[in-house]
């Protein structure tokens, strides 16, 4: 049988409807952050509850993500990404109209379930589309749809929540949802699907149960002083004992919810596990620096989307440029430098000040973002060179949550790091607030602790300066965090340069 590849116009097209998805979704991850304080407002929620509009989103699609490949097989890849574009756009609407916290709620709930295959499918899609000699430059678009859509999804949320109102954080997918719907109606062919095997019906429910269990855990930890809380050790103990039956059963079973031949590729796993600290350190910071730069130093909303957008900027210019490196030089290659340089840019931000500009935060979210389109490229190349093609749905269904596994952890602990951090640090320079301190006499000869406002004045200073100290600490863990992560390229090998893997034929 020969192999069928699209022709060049029409996989243009095809490229250009699976961004337009794969943007739409992803920046649904970020979007709404910014507009949660306008949200609670606007349905009367407390900041408890609220933040049950950003945990349902992401428990639904943590939970739908590793069933999106058994689905795909079961009833073709293109009516799988229509069926999920249709559903994603229709919530997306409702979310817009909602009316209370109830509704909103449920309506992410559905974002989050239709959502959740669009990722990896797209991914899918555009290495069935391209030749092998082409994935490279494959990956550089789709990673660009994947990684930029967080990244600029906060300035985005931030002006439209600003100029016009909460709602069109969520009205914005509509006319994108439209038109990807339309483009891969008429361009994508329907995958052939091979022998439809049953869905492992045990193991995807431990999978599921443990997935949103740690999920759970991770996002109300902080707020429920992780355990300290019964909630969060009842969380705990579900997620490791849900964990370990679905391992059990994976191990035993005929046929597993997860194909065991996926881990049988060496470079698909040391990928995978590649991709989860990627997603830390991504992710990472960009959960910690909105609240940096607005808490402690006074930017306001637009003004943190403005410095924080040359990150996006640096990795779109590194992933074009990438596409095109990735066909001559070795990726392990191009992963070692995007490293180096996403170190260097953890390193520049733990010299982090109260009293610097906005041009350090610029140049080192540059920087950063330029080393994550050297990693995020040949990663996602390299992890799928040697994978058969049988496997590449459910391969890309599980990168993509290892991803997203390692992004909600990598904030929990970060968030959680800093803010215990910040204690301990205020803790230690209250100690040296006293008027027997010599050091405190010559810095504030003249001050008097007998008056409360100046000493809520002064509290507020050192709360302010230790907190500046935790993300600092924070950023230098990121940076210490991706030195040691940087061995793994060894485990990787380069595929073949005269094996290419066929690609899935098309009706």
């Amino acid at each position: 049988m020969t192999d069928v590849y699209p022709a060049p116009a029409t996989r243009r097209f095809i490229t250009a409807s699976v961004m337009a998805a794969t943007v739409m979704n992803s920046l649904d991850s970020t979007i709404a952050n910014v507009a949660l304080p306008h949200i609670q407002g606007s349905v009367a929620a407390s900041a408890d509850q609220i933040t049950w509009v950003l945990t349902s989103y992401i428990i639904a699609a943590a939970i739908m993500t590793p069933l999106a490949g058994w689905l795909a097989g079961r009833i073709g890849r293109k009516r799988l990404i229509l069926a999920s574009i249709i559903g994603f756009t229709f919530a997306s609407g409702l979310c817009g109209l909602a009316t209370s916290l109830g509704e909103l709620v449920g309506f992410r709930l559905l974002q989050g379930m239709f959502g959740a295959a669009l990722v990896p499918m797209s991914q899918a899609i555009l290495l069935d589309i391209n030749p092998p000699e082409r994935h490279g430059p494959a990956m550089s678009i789709w990673g660009m749809g994947a990684i930029l859509g967080p990244i600029i999804g906060p300035a985005l949320g931030g002006y439209l929540t600003q100029n016009y109102n909460w709602r069109w954080v969520f009205y914005i997918n509509l006319p994108v949802g439209v038109i990807a719907f339309i483009g891969l109606s008429l361009f994508l062919s329907e995958t052939k699907s091979g022998e439809k095997s049953r869905l492992d019906l045990f193991g995807f429910a431990m999978l599921a149960l443990a997935i949103a269990s740690l999920q759970l855990m991770l996002d109300r930890g902080q707020l429920l002083d992780w355990f300290n809380s019964w909630e969060i050790c009842i969380e705990a103990a579900l997620a490791a004992t849900f964990f370990y039956l679905f391992i059990v059963h994976t191990l035993t079973a005929d046929k597993p919810f997860i194909d065991l031949a996926l881990f049988k590729d060496r470079n698909f796993v040391s990928g995978s596990v590649l991709g989860f600290f990627l997603g830390v350190l991504i992710f990472s910071v960009l959960a910690l620096l909105p609240p940096m730069l607005e808490g402690l130093m006074g930017y306001p909303v637009v003004l943190t989307g403005l410095v924080t957008a040359p990150r996006g900027l640096g990795t779109m210019v590194s992933m074009i440029i990438v596409g095109q490196l990735i066909k001559r030089v070795d990726a392990r290659i191009l992963i070692g430098a995007g490293l180096a340089i996403a170190a260097y840019a953890t390193y520049s931000m733990s010299g982090f000040s109260l009293g610097m500009d906005e041009s350090l935060v610029v140049s080192s979210g540059f920087v950063q973002g330029i080393g994550t389109g050297l990693i995020f490229v040949p990663l996602s190349t390299i992890a799928f060179a040697t994978l058969n093609p049988r496997l590449r749905n459910e391969g890309a269904a599980m990168f993509t949550l290892i991803r997203n596994i390692g992004s909600a952890i990598g904030i929990s602990v970060l968030q959680a790091m800093t803010i215990r951090n910040g204690a301990i640090v205020h803790s230690r320079l209250v100690n040296g607030v006293r008027p027997d301190n010599p050091v405190f006499q010559n810095v504030m000869p003249n001050f008097d602790f007998s008056m409360s406002g100046a000493v809520a004045k002064l509290n507020a200073e050192i709360t302010r300066q230790a907190a500046m100290v935790s993300y600092i600490d924070a950023f230098h863990f990121l940076f210490v965090t991706t030195l040691v992560v940087a061995p793994l390229i060894l485990l990787m090998r380069p595929p073949k340069k005269n094996a290419e893997a066929p690609a899935m034929h098309m009706d």
